[in-house]
């Protein structure tokens, strides 16, 4: 499974998505993550755990708490992905735009 699978399973579930978010601006323990999702304390530490694997949250112990934080270079390999599908598609794009010019008719063209 390439990098990108793996972030990208993580990124499906919307509990995750909802954890991740609420990483953007600020660490937060697991209690406070917890606070406000609409699951147990215990499913969001697995949930955690998913997004941990997938190098999008790192965790920093300090005293009895972890602090979890996004890791932003975690998305990288998911951009990369992205930019090169687009760059395809866009590609495909101006090549057929160039095809159906090259075939319509010169009285037509604009």
């Amino acid at each position: 499974m390439t990098t990108y699978d793996v972030v990208l399973t993580a990124l499906a579930d919307p509990t995750r998505r909802s954890i991740l978010e609420s990483l953007r601006d600020v660490p937060r323990t697991v209690g406070e993550l917890a606070a406000d999702q609409p699951v147990s304390r215990p499913a969001v530490s697995q949930h955690l755990k998913v997004l941990e694997h997938a190098r999008l949250v790192r965790v920093e112990p300090r005293g009895t708490h972890r602090l979890y934080s996004v890791r932003r270079e975690g998305l990288d390999e998911l951009r990369r992905y992205l930019d090169d599908f687009w760059a395809d598609v866009l590609g495909a794009y101006k090549a057929e735009i160039l095809r159906r010019a090259s075939h319509e008719p010169k009285g037509r063209r604009k």
